[in-house]
């Protein structure tokens, strides 16, 4: 028996078969689909739905997820489309609908929703036999969670998301809640905005033990490194500050699994 999600904003749509032909608008539901064993069901991906690798070569793409080619799209006759609140246009998911396709939108905004999409997304499609896969990955989960509940003396971490402008996550994000599963304090979590625009001197007094700076959405590179070592924060000092994948922070679906298993580590060593 699988988990019932409920009634939520983001639920999948009803069907009156089961999909078969999917146009995923989001990297990090491409990789997923794959690895619940519905890669054969992908008909067309955007130019950044890389993972995995070796899998999605043949699959055609349609552009971006921000500029997609709704025409080339509409041509596929997909019977559903995945996309996210964020990451994909509010227009161009109107004018797939508009074509009369089935478009799932999608939203995970803490880890606990990545498990209910997850599980969304295997009942949905009535493909049941990533299960043991999915239930592993929510012990580690519980595992992890463990690890951090009754710790108060935890990293203070800064992850910038973009550099001109600087900006960075507050609480309402799903990397926030990633960082505090995985033991990490977020210095900008009471900031106003989802993704508040900061300065160097607001990181200075934010003081942070720890910066991680990510490959996506803003390519983070060495230079950035020996830009933020100049700063007078405690991570500067320590050499705290490290180019990470960035998918492991912001990519929702099955990389979970790879985000618990580094991410601790990496704010650990902090202590």
């Amino acid at each position: 028996m699988m988990p019932a999600s409920g009634s939520h904003p983001y639920a999948p749509p009803e069907f009156g078969a089961i999909p078969r032909r999917i146009v995923s608008l989001i990297p990090s539901m491409t990789e997923t689909l794959f690895d619940l064993n519905l890669g054969d069901r992908v008909v067309a991906r955007t130019d950044y739905c890389t993972r995995p690798e070796d899998r999605v070569v043949s699959i055609p793409t349609i552009g971006g997820p921000k500029n997609p080619n709704v025409s080339a799209i509409i041509s596929l006759e997909p019977d559903l489309i995945i996309a996210n609140h964020e990451e994909n246009r509010k227009a161009d998911v109107e004018a797939l609908q508009a074509a009369g396709l089935v478009v799932w939108v999608t939203y995970p905004r803490t880890v606990d929703d990545v498990f209910v999409l997850l599980w969304d997304v295997m009942n949905t499609l009535d493909e049941t036999s990533m299960v043991p896969r999915v239930r592993l990955i929510e012990y580690q989960y519980d595992w992890v969670k463990s690890l951090f509940r009754d710790e108060t003396d935890l990293p203070h971490v800064f992850v910038p998301i973009w550099k001109d402008p600087l900006m960075t996550i507050s609480s309402d994000t799903y990397m926030h809640d990633l960082l505090a599963v995985c033991g990490g304090v977020n210095v900008f979590a009471e900031s106003e905005g989802r993704y508040p625009e900061v300065t160097l001197a607001d990181v200075e007094a934010a003081q942070p033990e720890i910066v991680l700076l990510p490959s996506e959405p803003y390519a983070f590179t060495q230079a950035d490194v020996a830009e933020f070592s100049q700063l007078n924060i405690p991570a500067a000092k320590n050499q705290q500050i490290h180019l990470v994948d960035g998918s492991l922070l912001s990519w929702h679906g099955t990389r979970i699994a790879y985000a618990l298993e580094k991410l601790p580590v990496l704010l650990k060593e902090v202590r």
